[in-house]
């Protein structure tokens, strides 16, 4: 199959491209980085330099390499996360979600490829007490800037899943661990955690969908063919209430157990938008996308996949 993969070489991406190249796939991998080039190369793709908001450029592009499916993995994150300066952390993703995802269904449009599979994220649901499935409403009214990046969320969902010409995929996914990923050991969460700097907010109800990063690749392969289009959680099977999975991580670093702070304490110091996040009592299922690709997760559960991955 022709893949033009978008994101060839962010957290995913280096996970992926692999898969693809082994599952036979020809592959032609996008990069605004020229660094990055010789490294896609390598791994089996042929890189173009293309950078997501030329518009023109990506369309010819697109079009030279005549995919049957193009991968959408782009994301716009530092390393770092400061809870101080969020606005700005998250404007070139939002940025990317919006325009970058605007772009790229027009040039696969134009191309005349088959489906669009995209990267959202399972952490943005309104807060529900229970098991939410895709049906869900999403926080598009929570606190700015989080009600803004939920709202360009929506928007990516929407332009990918929305047009009669391309079959689209959204894949929600969890909260990344494993390689490469905010929840390594030298990730910013896993340093914060190490040094007792990230804490236990409230009652521990807090629940956060993970996702192993090979899971999440192994995902998008399944997406490719097959399925019905559509939007899909992609969690494990187990979604996690901080109170249980904060302390077996901080185990599987071997570090000390997390300290406990008020969530009134939180909200005043990092904001309401932190907050939501961290209380948000939210748990996605994973059922629909299961059934509907036959995939299942090597890690079915954060706690399995923290002694093997991490501990």
């Amino acid at each position: 199959m022709r893949i033009f993969f978008a994101g060839a070489s962010g957290v995913i991406g280096r996970r992926l491209l692999p898969m693809l190249i082994e599952a036979g796939h020809e592959v032609t991998a996008m990069t605004s980085s020229p660094d990055r080039q010789a490294a896609l190369e390598e791994a089996g793709a042929k890189a173009v330099l293309c950078d997501v908001f030329d518009a023109d450029r990506l369309r010819d592009a697109v079009a030279a390499a005549a995919p049957q499916v193009v991968m959408h993995q782009l994301t716009k994150l530092p390393a770092t996360i400061s809870t101080r300066r969020l606005e700005e952390t998250y404007a070139p993703n939002d940025r990317i979600r919006r325009e970058g995802t605007a772009n790229l269904v027009a040039a696969a449009t134009a191309a005349g490829a088959r489906r669009i599979v995209a990267q959202s994220i399972a952490f943005a649901y309104a807060p529900v007490d229970g098991v939410v499935s895709e049906r869900a409403p999403l926080a598009i009214d929570a606190a700015e800037p989080w009600g803004g990046s939920v709202r360009a969320v929506q928007e990516l969902e929407t332009r990918v899943t929305g047009g009669a010409d391309l079959e689209g995929v959204a894949l929600r996914y969890g909260f990344f661990y494993g390689p490469g990923t905010a929840y390594a050991p030298d990730g910013q969460r896993g340093q914060e955690v190490a040094k007792r700097r990230f804490p236990l907010i409230g009652d521990g109800s807090g629940i956060t969908p993970f996702i192993h990063v090979d899971d999440a690749a192994a995902a998008a392969v399944a997406a490719l063919e097959g399925g019905k289009p559509g939007i899909y959680n992609v969690v494990d099977d187990e979604p996690a209430p901080a109170g249980d999975w904060l302390p077996a991580y901080a185990e599987a670093l071997g570090a000390k157990a997390p300290r406990r702070v008020p969530a009134r304490i939180v909200r005043m110091a990092a904001g309401e938008a932190i907050t939501v996040l961290a209380t948000n009592p939210a748990r996605p299922a994973n059922h629909a996308f299961k059934e509907a690709f036959g995939w299942e997760p090597k890690y079915p559960s954060w706690r399995q996949g923290f002694r093997e991955a991490i501990g």
